[in-house]
């Protein structure tokens, strides 16, 4: 049981609370918020993608959601999340709940990965929630009315996924900082979730760069197609998102094949080695021409 617990403020729902989502103009952002209005949350909102956000805050307000703030921002800038933070607090006070949703995705081998992929994907899923955290949590711990914090990570934060090197960094990064907080912030009534989504059917699973790789060949199309399959929606995430709020959950998974994973991985781990080296075999399986073009480039420029 833990011990924190009992001390941190608990949602039954989110009427009249004051949320911060960050990535909210499509996939997992847009339906968290999409499900905090109908549950009459006060939201500010902000996404990289000014006109898709414009659209959104626009339909949320249609319906009558009570928008507050709905600003773009990339959030690896510190000094444009500190602005938007400190005139979201003007706005509204401390924030009840926090989520950092926003990030990208560059797969890739060693060998494949430019430098700039494994700075920008630090910069935008590790410093992006980082800069959200130190800006708008004082408030929150300031204001003594408790809360919650939520951070998305991804499967890739906690198993050894093929080609996931350098997005792990940041989402393994991300899982340490949430690891940490989960203690530091219980004494001020302050929840913290770490949620671990494994395959779900947003947007970032179309413009995902994966470096080296032809996202037209027919061996990526399969793979992409099987994907999809086992994928759950944006709103079925959000719905495990909120619920694990609700529940003061720390770790919060969107599909129970990454829930079993992780058990693998603590409980057997021999079992997990051997789980993660088929599907390194799968994976190699899949796009073998890209491995022996790269080794091809490799000797030509020597």
């Amino acid at each position: 049981m833990n011990p924190f617990r009992s001390r941190v403020r608990r949602f039954r729902d989110f009427r009249g609370a004051s949320v911060f989502v960050t990535g909210a103009a499509s996939g997992i952002g847009r339906a968290v918020a999409e499900q905090l209005a109908a549950d009459g949350a006060r939201l500010h909102l902000t996404d990289v993608n000014a006109p898709l956000l414009a659209e959104v805050a626009s339909g949320l307000r249609a319906r009558g959601a009570e928008v507050v703030v709905a600003e773009p921002v990339d959030v690896s800038d510190y000094e444009a999340v500190r602005a938007l933070a400190q005139r979201v607090t003007d706005a509204s006070g401390p924030m009840d709940l926090v989520l950092n949703v926003a990030g990208i995705s560059t797969w890739g081998t060693v060998s494949g990965l430019e430098h700039e992929d494994w700075r920008r994907l630090v910069d935008v899923n590790l410093m992006g929630p980082i800069h959200v955290l130190e800006t708008l949590v004082p408030a929150m711990v300031d204001g003594r009315r408790g809360g919650h914090v939520v951070n998305v990570s991804s499967a890739a934060g906690i198993i050894g996924m093929p080609w996931h090197a350098a997005y792990s960094a940041s989402k393994f990064g991300l899982r340490g900082v949430s690891e940490v907080l989960r203690f530091d912030l219980a004494a001020y009534g302050i929840g913290v979730s770490l949620v671990c989504p494994g395959g779900v059917a947003t947007p970032l699973t179309e413009t995902v760069r994966i470096a080296g790789v032809d996202k037209a060949s027919p061996a990526f199309l399969k793979a992409h197609a099987r994907f999809r399959k086992r994928a759950v929606t944006p709103e079925e995430a959000a719905e495990s998102i909120l619920r694990g709020v609700r529940h003061n959950r720390y770790w919060v998974y969107t599909s129970n094949d990454i829930r079993l994973v992780h058990l693998l991985q603590r409980v057997c781990p021999p079992a997990y080695v051997l789980a993660m080296r088929v599907m390194n075999v799968g994976a190699n399986r899949v796009l073998p021409d890209v491995r022996r073009a790269r080794r091809s480039d490799l000797v030509a420029s020597r």
